[in-house]
């Protein structure tokens, strides 16, 4: 008979959690919390937005520092992209009306260029400019100075060199693709800036905030402090 009554009562214990499911309209085994209302839950309570009456205010602003820094950020890389951008541009368009003074004459180098040679497009020299001692010709007179030439030329190479108005030597013009590079380049650097900006922006307030969060402590602790002593 004991057992008996033990075998009833584990199988009224085992059918309790079904009745309980199903007074509540739930199948067996659901959790009530789904997956929708806890991801909202966790990004209320992130943001401080969940009510919890603990939270100061400096609790809920620093919340909402991380998110405004990126909208921020996604907001105004697109206008400092294009600002960049069109810095570049007006730059490269100024040296270029100022170019239209200047004339190309073809020097031979006097020392070989040091520094490896690479092939651009099989006839031109893709590298960087080396400043080299070179020898030309202009308005009659010959003249012995350092001229840019690429990287690996040799001596005796004839090199075209550019000369502005008053027969200096300039470095050459850029092509189209030198100014989509430096585009390029400049963007990113202003992007980055920008980034830089705004976590430096977001590091001082919150350290504002904690100093405010320690001042607020150190008040409360003079209100409530002596208190704690006396009953100690």
């Amino acid at each position: 008979m004991a057992v008996k009554a033990r075998v009833e009562r584990e199988s009224i214990g085992e059918r309790r959690p079904e009745r309980l499911h199903f007074a509540a309209g739930l199948p067996n085994g659901v959790n009530v919390m789904t997956p929708t209302m806890t991801w909202t839950k966790k990004v209320a309570r992130r943001l401080g937005a969940d009510g919890n009456p603990l939270r100061r205010r400096s609790d809920r602003i620093e919340a909402w520092l991380v998110p405004l820094a990126v909208a921020a950020f996604l907001a105004l890389s697109p206008l400092v992209t294009s600002l960049a951008a069109s810095w570049v541009h007006a730059d490269v368009a100024a040296a270029r009306h100022a170019q239209r003074s200047w004339h190309q004459v073809s020097a031979v180098l006097l020392a070989a260029a040091p520094g490896p040679m690479m092939s651009g497009n099989g006839s031109h020299l893709d590298s960087w400019l080396v400043w080299t001692p070179a020898r030309w010709t202009a308005d009659g007179r010959t003249r012995i100075a350092r001229v840019p030439a690429g990287a690996g030329s040799w001596a005796g190479a004839a090199v075209p060199v550019w000369l502005d108005r008053a027969g200096h030597v300039q470095l050459p013009p850029l092509t189209a693709g030198q100014v989509r590079g430096r585009a390029v380049a400049v963007a990113v650097a202003a992007v980055t800036a920008l980034a830089v900006l705004l976590g430096f922006v977001l590091a001082l307030i919150r350290r504002l905030l904690d100093r405010r969060r320690l001042a607020s402590w150190e008040t409360a602790w003079l209100s409530v402090g002596p208190q704690w002593s006396r009953r100690a």
